[in-house]
């Protein structure tokens, strides 16, 4: 039994087949009336790609295109959450105006994820994990297996396709 949930945090890649995770994070959201954090991470360019796009533009213009980006990013998301909640909820399951929050953070995902639930105060961790071959998931491991090794917060977990 999950103690009293109030916020859950809700991490997601955003890429196709993400949407039953989300589902169980709106599912919980309702049952417990419950609050949303729909967090997006941005993994940082790497230090070739980055002199890459210094060869072509200077670093105010670089750091313009970046600040665009996070802010078409989370544009991105808002209209995400509507249509999502346009399309799929029933008039029963409908979420209250500001039930979902949406942020979009850069670093590493299982430590920003980490980082945001203890900054919110998550009750709840959320997220999807896509197939992988054991090797590989013993080899590579997933963010959702390393967010759940460090962590004391409960992790739901949806398999995705």
């Amino acid at each position: 039994m999950l103690p009293d949930v109030k916020t859950i945090l809700y991490a997601s890649d955003i890429e196709e087949g993400s949407r039953p995770a989300f589902r169980a994070a709106v599912s919980m959201a309702g049952h417990y009336d419950a609050t949303i954090t729909f967090l997006h991470v941005i993994e940082p360019l790497s230090a070739t790609a980055r002199s890459i796009l210094k060869t072509m533009m200077n670093d105010a213009d670089l750091n313009e295109m970046h600040d665009s980006s996070v802010i078409n990013l989370k544009n991105k998301l808002i209209s995400r959450i509507e249509r999502f909640c346009e399309t799929e909820l029933d008039a029963n399951e409908a979420m209250k105006e500001g039930q979902i929050i949406p942020r979009v953070e850069e670093g590493v995902p299982d430590r920003v994820i980490l980082k945001v639930a203890n900054e919110i105060g998550a009750d709840l961790i959320v997220m999807g994990t896509r197939t992988h071959s054991s090797v590989g998931q013993f080899l590579l491991g997933s963010t959702a297996n390393r967010v759940m090794h460090h962590t004391q917060k409960p992790v739901l977990v949806i398999p995705l396709k």
